[in-house]
């Protein structure tokens, strides 16, 4: 049985997007559109349920770690066969 591995992305956020996605960009980083404004925490919790979904993680396995009021945050991914 093999252990968690932790994932560290870097995710550009683009708030009150017409198209709500998540699109993996050259440099390796992530873009995630969510249809929430970036007002009481909304935003932050598209964002790790649209992460979660496009990983087919639950949502408990995706946390924001840096950038709570930033649009550009640090993202720690739990995966248990390492598999991203």
């Amino acid at each position: 049985m093999k252990g968690k591995d932790n994932v560290y992305l870097t995710v550009k956020v683009q708030p009150r997007a017409r198209k709500p996605g998540v699109e993996k960009l050259e440099t390796g980083e992530y873009r995630v559109r969510v249809l929430a404004a970036p007002s009481k925490g909304e935003a932050n919790q598209e964002v790790v349920e649209r992460l979660a979904s496009h990983f087919g993680l639950p949502r408990s396995r995706v946390q924001i770690v840096r950038g709570q009021t930033s649009r550009i945050k640090t993202i720690l991914v739990e995966l248990k066969d390492g598999n991203l």
